[in-house]
């Protein structure tokens, strides 16, 4: 990935540097399990786990020539432990994927624990700021047209019930991934025996996968990349929302502008939601990385090499993205700019037509037929709104409304917090019990 979406941490996973220091890793453990078992000498064991050392310019020497990864790995750790009568032990009965595969889920795991930390992070903000707004009108939108009021802090805490499941989606798949393998060319253990390979993976923290051809089965790694395009899905979602709502006949929500920030080079007026855009477009790349995921699960018998090329892609990417999508999520959620009163505006402009299906159903519990009060509220709200008058004033002088509905019962169908009185007990769902009083998100922010 290019390094404007890289960030310090995730980048450091997936360098080169860090790459070798885990197959060193899953070399070591090898060893040192080996010697224990009576298998490797101990002071061979011990000398590769004192002398052994990462040269990534010399690997990659190494590699020019004989172009094969892992053996210039080995011949340029050989190099640097000096002696050959202990070198000579490193990689001992091992193939190369014992030491790339499982070696990539300890990469892994390093990524995931920090895309782990940031979803923690964005469910904390979506938290507060939900609660921020428990209370503040705004009007719900099908088919981007007015429908009946919500809250904008209802809507946030949607973002935050699938922030959750993306929390327990994602835990999952990052579990699965953490196996190791240390059975062979083929999986069948002939080398080191299944109880050898156990004590492996357990000395690196590790479970073995119970069976496995040459390689760990690429499902796992489907399934991971599933959890990380659900993710961008969510972020993309959200993403999207923050835009419709920044446009300008809208307004009622605004993502960061800084200080100096310019939003056109030709137009000084301008604030684009360009961090938004940056998202939804970035959640494409990691969509179709999991189309790739997919497409590694079918390798020919026992492997083949089709997916390692594909693995060197999609496995830094995807998680350097993600870890920037949320970093950039957290940051428009934590600080975005509301408009209450806009809000308001909005869900008020059309005249009381977003309380038709409210009128509806108050007419059906009086005694009027479904089919008769639909046409009576329909056609009242047709002409309200292309003549953009009052609707509540309309159907106060329609005689069929009137028949069922008095002056108080009608009041009573456009009131407001009627359509709003269920939302504690929905955040109560969402959230369970929470602390009294309303939060701001302003200064968790500025600690993040």
């Amino acid at each position: 990935m290019i390094p404007r979406y890289t960030r310090q941490e995730m980048g450091h996973v997936w360098s080169d540097a860090n790459k070798f220091a885990k197959w060193l890793e899953v070399e070591i453990a090898a060893a040192e399990t080996l010697a224990e078992a009576g298998q490797v000498p101990k002071e061979a064991a011990a000398a590769i786990r004192t002398r052994a050392k990462i040269d990534v310019a010399r690997i990659q020497e190494l590699e020019a020539r004989v172009k094969h990864d892992v053996i210039a790995f080995t011949m340029a750790v050989s190099e640097s432990i000096g002696d050959p009568a202990a070198a000579r032990w490193l990689h001992y009965g091992m193939t190369s994927n014992d030491v790339v595969d499982t070696a990539q889920a300890l990469q892994v795991r390093e990524a995931s624990k920090l895309i782990e930390r940031d979803l923690v992070m964005f469910g904390e903000i979506l938290d507060l700021r939900a609660h921020e707004f428990r209370h503040t009108p705004q009007i719900g939108r099908t088919h981007g047209i007015h429908a009946e009021p919500i809250t904008f802090g209802l809507k946030i805490a949607n973002w935050f019930a699938e922030n959750q499941r993306n929390i327990a989606r994602f835990r999952d798949a990052a579990a699965q991934m953490a196996v190791g393998k240390i059975s062979g060319a083929v999986g069948n253990a002939s080398h080191l025996g299944p109880e050898i390979e156990g004590r492996i993976c357990k000395r690196l923290g590790l479970a073995a996968a119970p069976v496995a051809s040459q390689v760990i089965q690429r499902d796992r790694h489907a399934q991971y990349l599933s959890s990380l395009a659900l993710i961008a899905a969510t972020l993309e979602k959200i993403a999207l929302e923050i835009r419709h709502l920044q446009r300008t006949e809208v307004r009622e929500a605004e993502e960061p502008f800084g200080g100096e920030q310019r939003g056109s080079s030709a137009m000084p007026h301008k604030r684009n939601p360009v961090s938004c855009e940056q998202i939804c477009g970035l959640a494409r790349l990691v969509r179709s990385n999991m189309l790739a995921a997919f497409e590694n699960v079918g390798l020919w018998h026992e492997r083949d090499i089709s997916h390692s090329s594909v693995e060197r892609v999609i496995l830094p990417d995807s998680t350097i993205l993600v870890d920037y999508m949320l970093s950039k999520t957290i940051t428009i959620v934590g600080e975005m700019r509301v408009f209450p009163e806009r809000m308001l505006r909005n869900l008020e402009s059309t005249h009381g037509l977003v309380f038709s299906g409210q009128l509806l159903q108050d007419l059906v519990e009086r005694g009027m037929p479904r089919d008769d009060a639909y046409k009576a509220v329909q056609e009242n709200a047709m002409a309200a709104w292309e003549s953009d008058t009052s609707f509540r004033e309309r159907v106060a002088g329609d005689p069929r409304i009137a028949k069922y509905l008095d002056s108080k019962a009608l009041a009573h169908t456009f009131e407001l917090q009627r359509q709003l009185r269920f939302v504690d007990a929905i955040f109560d769902r969402v959230f369970g019990p929470h602390p009294a009083g309303e939060k701001s998100a302003a200064g968790f922010a500025a600690k993040h």
